[in-house]
């Protein structure tokens, strides 16, 4: 077959579509045939940073992809194990002569990647990765001495000026040579997890990504300035889960926003999508505290708060965990997690302060916590989100600042409207009610 003189796999990670996938349209520019592998981690039974709603959430967007790929004469094998080990053997049984891949922003992943490049260059392969994950690597956002940034504003102010790289077409044909041994399309069996059992969790794949995107154009990010904070309204965007498996990629949700804003004239509605693309901007700044301060996942940020004590977990953890502390906004919110694998923004910041400042409880138990729930769930957002929350972070919060679940429920949610959706018992009470904390 001569197609297979030039052979290329492209190892799927967290780049799980078709459309501008940089390390897979390089491949099939440079290939005369390419076919897809993913990789199954080989945990099984429990796993510290994940669990069933995330999981059948990848389960369903890898058929998803394998389907899509069928359409451009694509082929998604599927193995399971090291990585290194798998992509070592697939190379011998197939005979390709490259490998691409987009690059992985966390430090596990880095790891990964330097053991593979290190197999194909003893293989002699060609191994190629390639920056995916954000508009901006790393290493291009920098203060003028070179040095990461340790403050959001000055590093959005960078990041807002630096030129954004277009998104690239789908390849039209992948020609892949078909017969490669795979495993099944995975479920939670592989893990040997169950459920998601009655979960409300969305749709899967890069199809309904993208209707999510064109949802989120066709009005809400023009009012997410002013509907962002409101969790009884479908007020944001909701990509967070298509960013994180890479179903979308940064640089078509950031050139279908400007073009959004290039088609109104209102001034209020550039104010809204810029307020959404600074959050873009939010995500790559906590990336890029990753990369350059990987103990940030062991330890506090700011090393003036390390060896901090926290409470013994007993009781009121269990509580806050199972949505059952007394305080209705930070019960509404924990319900939302758990019955849905998502949480609003404005309630993780409330929830994590509660945990962390009124409690007196660990954030790594939060952080730990809201990674085994979280559709979404991001290593940096999700790190630096808890350390924000609880004021050892980059551009943390201040240890004295606490956001009152009473009076953030009253200013968020006037009408109880979301509370009395995750707390049904309270669904009769008068809202003035359940913004007074109890009496002495």
């Amino acid at each position: 077959m001569t197609a297979r003189r030039n052979l290329a796999i492209h190892w799927f990670r967290r780049d799980l579509r078709i459309r501008d996938n940089p390390a897979l349209h390089q491949a099939a520019s440079s290939s005369e045939a390419v076919f897809g592998v993913y990789i199954l981690s080989d945990w099984q039974g429990s796993h510290l940073w994940t669990a069933p709603k995330r999981q059948d959430f990848l389960c369903k967007s890898l058929t998803c992809l394998a389907e899509a790929l069928e359409g451009i004469g694509g082929e998604l094998v599927i193995r399971s194990g090291c990585a290194e080990e798998v992509l070592a053997k697939l190379i011998a049984e197939t005979g390709a002569k490259s490998l691409y891949f987009n690059r992985d922003p966390d430090p596990f992943g880095r790891a990964m990647e330097a053991k593979v490049e290190a197999m194909a260059k003893s293989m002699g392969v060609e191994c190629r990765g390639f920056h995916d994950a954000t508009l901006h690597g790393p290493e291009e956002a920098l203060t003028g001495e070179g040095k990461p940034y340790r403050v959001f504003t000055p590093y959005s102010r960078n990041w807002l000026n630096l030129a954004k790289p277009e998104p690239l077409p789908k390849p039209r044909k992948l020609n892949s040579p078909g017969k490669i041994k795979s495993l099944a399309l995975p479920t939670n069996a592989h893990w040997k997890i169950s459920g998601p059992e009655g979960a409300d969790i969305l749709a899967a794949g890069e199809a309904a990504a993208l209707k999510r995107l064109k949802a989120a154009l066709g009005g809400r990010i023009q009012r997410y300035k002013l509907t962002r904070d409101v969790p009884a309204e479908s007020g944001t965007s909701r990509l967070s889960q298509d960013l994180r498996f890479g179903l979308l990629s940064p640089r078509t949700v950031y050139a279908e926003a400007m073009k959004a804003r290039a088609a109104t004239s209102s001034g209020k509605e550039h104010e809204s999508i810029d307020t959404f693309v600074k959050e873009l901007a939010w995500r790559e700044f906590y990336m890029a505290i990753l990369w350059h301060f990987p103990n940030v996942l062991e330890e506090e940020f700011n090393p003036d708060w390390r060896g901090l004590w926290w409470a013994e977990p007993g009781a009121d953890f269990e509580a806050w965990k199972e949505g059952r502390t007394g305080f209705p906004i930070i019960d509404a919110g924990i319900r939302e997690l758990l019955a849905t694998g998502f949480m609003h923004n404005r309630l993780r910041m409330i929830t994590a302060m509660f945990l962390t400042k009124d409690l007196h409880i660990d954030w790594r138990l939060g952080e730990q916590f809201f990674l085994q729930h979280l559709v979404d769930g991001e290593i940096a957002s999700n790190n630096g989100g808890w350390q924000w929350s609880a004021g050892t972070g980059a551009d943390a919060a201040p240890y004295f600042r606490i956001q009152n679940p009473w009076l953030q429920a009253k200013r968020h949610d006037p009408q109880g409207a979301y509370i009395k959706r995750w707390v049904p018992e309270l669904k009769e009470i008068p809202p003035a009610r359940l913004f007074a904390p109890p009496a002495d």
